[in-house]
């Protein structure tokens, strides 16, 4: 099977994932220079900032920050560590787990957020004028509001936990936290 992409298509794939690595990369040194929390962590406190009552469900966060259920448990483990974030029973289904942003999280995101925009502006924004970035935005909005017909990540595991077992049939959960990311 042969799939052709056009090569305008194709060089603006590469660039986009060039830049991206080099704008995250240089983001990233600037963080840890300033002894901050890094880009992985910061995402995951602000998207419980910006949660109601600032707690989310875990596999709620693991989606909206595009992480495994394995990787953002690591991730949890360590800010629970340090004192940014707790993890409580949710209020109307005690078998779930959620996510609640602490005060010294909230501190920790707001430290961090002076570094991040400087790394924006340096490594991402300062290339672009006014009008490519309104251009840009429109782009890549677009694209991603195709995102509800693409799997999400924890489909995507479901789906090969399944293949694995045989069976081909989810767990007695199989259906939670299937909507679409909502980023």
């Amino acid at each position: 099977m042969t799939t052709k992409v056009k090569q305008p298509q194709l060089d603006a794939w590469k660039g986009l994932l060039r830049a991206h690595a080099t704008a995250i990369a240089q983001i990233e040194a600037r963080l840890a220079e300033a002894e901050s929390v890094p880009l992985t962590s910061y995402d995951v406190l602000l998207e419980l900032s910006n949660a109601p009552g600032r707690r989310l469900r875990m596999a709620e966060l693991a989606e909206r920050v595009v992480l495994s259920r394995s990787g953002l448990t690591r991730l949890v483990d360590r800010l629970e560590r340090e004192g940014y974030l707790t993890r409580e029973s949710t209020k109307e289904d005690r078998r779930g787990t959620e996510a609640v942003l602490t005060d010294k999280g909230l501190q920790a995101l707001r430290e961090a957020w002076p570094v991040y925009a400087e790394g924006i502006k340096e490594s991402f924004a300062a290339y672009l004028s006014d009008e490519e970035a309104a251009t840009l935005a429109a782009v890549l909005g677009r694209v991603a509001s195709a995102a509800p017909l693409v799997p999400t990540l924890r489909e995507l595991e479901r789906s090969a936990e399944a293949e694995t077992s045989g069976s081909g049939v989810g767990g007695p959960d199989s259906q939670a936290g299937l909507k679409p990311s909502s980023t």
